[in-house]
């Protein structure tokens, strides 16, 4: 609504990348008021961050873009070296393993990031949401009561503000947080997506060369015609226009220039990793690349920014709408500022060659276990951990926990389950299970035990600091 020409939200999101759009999809199924601006007249164009890792995959299958996700993505090509025009041999690029009941996802998937917005854009307007384009944020201030942002199409009053506008983040600056890191590689690389001529380049492989003035690559993007190129340069600076991209391919490969038919976009950077000396000032919250900037090599950057707005979604959720003690948002710089810290030191390694691509960059065994909302241990989980899938009788555990609801479960015991107002906390009950052991579990929204034990001794006073209220009689 406006009010004296003020529109007013719940929360203000500024950034529409994938961490602006999954943030709007939680907060929209939730019913919670948001008004998602980008500065730019429409979404990134280019194919930038193109893995999604296994866990990534199962934030997005929970907020119902799982099906596009599978229909417009693929697994990661196998790699292919090259030397002198010559296939020298196959080389694993990531981890790969077979899907488990307790992990349905066993390999990074990969879509280019537009995609992945368009997705994300397309499941917010199906939650009765959008985002105002060509919207730039030019001030703010904050006070006890809630954010006024100044905006070029008008100001907004919000309760809160979301900063997901990137590593150059207006909103950051706004507040002066610093940004502590370091350049993870001097060398500047070029990253464009580029379509090749069908008879010069095979789609089976992901091609990789390396030369002396530095390496290249090009990889097919699934469900898509493109290639996303990537290049190293030891010497000199990028050039970003179609006839330096296509130079480059001729010189570093055995294609010709003429081969690169069209380049679609380019970009160039220099590979960094910085983490925000914090993630909140007041009422503002910093998610994704605004908190953290990470070098791609280890594709942890866009899958650690959606799993922020993730964390950060259903706690926004039960201050706006069920009535949490505002306490509880201190709690996302808490869980997410050490889980950035965490892969942005893997993803240095990764790019250094001094760790490979294995099982912690699929991002399933990072959790809260130290953090200040896991309580109690059950079986064989710990509050903190994710909460892995599994039968359930003809449904599956995550087809259980899919939705803004927490799942109070029982796995192999009769313990009585106490019923809560509404339909916040739904219970359901399994048998035994090795993934579990026995004990009961509350399971966030995010797909994490909250809290855990052999018996429900600790959980109404637990429950309450969530804004969980027990059934009234």
């Amino acid at each position: 609504m406006e009010l004296n020409n003020v529109k007013e939200t719940g929360v203000l999101i500024v950034g529409a990348g994938p961490c602006g759009l999954a943030l709007a999809c939680d907060l929209a199924r939730r019913g919670v008021p948001a008004l998602l601006v980008e500065q730019t007249p429409g979404l990134f164009p280019g194919s930038r961050g193109k893995g999604i890792q296994p866990r990534t995959r199962e934030v997005l299958d929970d907020l119902g873009a799982g099906d596009a996700v599978r229909e417009h993505g693929g697994p990661a090509p196998v790699g292919m070296l090259w030397q002198d025009g010559e296939r020298m041999g196959e080389h694993r690029m990531f981890r790969v393993a077979a899907p488990t009941d307790a992990e349905p996802y066993g390999e990074p998937w990969m879509m280019p990031q537009w995609r992945t917005q368009e997705i994300l854009l397309a499941r917010l307007r199906e939650l009765g949401g959008d985002v105002v384009f060509s919207a730039a944020l030019t001030g703010l201030a904050q006070d006890a009561d809630g954010v006024t942002a100044q905006l070029s199409t008008g100001p907004v009053r919000a309760s809160y503000l979301v900063a997901a506008d990137g590593g150059r983040s207006t909103v950051r600056r706004a507040l002066s947080i610093a940004m502590t890191g370091e350049t993870v590689d001097p060398a500047p690389m070029l990253v464009a997506d580029v379509r090749v001529a069908e008879d010069a380049l095979d789609r089976l492989n992901w091609h990789m060369m390396s030369t002396d003035a530095g390496f290249i690559t090009l990889c097919p993007l699934p469900g898509t015609a493109d290639f996303q190129l990537v290049a190293q340069f030891k010497e000199g600076e990028p050039d970003t226009s179609p006839e330096g991209v296509r130079a480059v391919v001729a010189e570093r490969t055995h294609l010709e220039a003429r081969d690169v038919t069209e380049v679609l976009w380019a970009s160039d950077f220099r590979p960094r990793a910085a983490l925000a000396d914090r993630f909140r000032d007041g009422r503002v919250f910093l998610a994704g690349d605004a908190a953290h900037v990470h070098s791609p090599a280890g594709g942890q950057g866009l899958n650690t920014s959606v799993q922020d707005a993730y964390n950060l979604g259903w706690k926004l959720g039960q201050v706006l709408r069920h009535g949490a003690p505002a306490a509880l948002l201190d709690s996302y710089e808490e869980e997410r500022r050490p889980v950035a810290a965490e892969m942005l030191g893997l993803s240095t390694r990764i790019h250094r060659g001094e760790q490979e691509r294995g099982a912690a960059a699929q991002q399933l065994g990072l959790g809260y276990r130290e953090g200040p909302l896991s309580v109690g241990r059950a079986g064989v989980l710990e509050a903190g951990d994710r909460a892995p899938d599994g039968p359930a009788d003809e449904r599956r555990l995550f087809d259980v926990f899919r939705g803004p609801h927490f799942t109070l479960l029982a796995v192999g015991t009769d313990a009585a389950l106490p019923e809560f107002a509404g339909s916040q906390v739904r219970p359901h009950r399994v048998d035994a299970y090795e993934a579990y052991g026995k004990g009961l579990f509350l399971i966030r929204p995010d797909g994490y035990v909250g809290w855990a034990g052999e018996d429900t001794a600790g959980l109404a006073e637990y429950a309450a600091r969530l804004g969980l209220a027990p059934e009234a009689g």
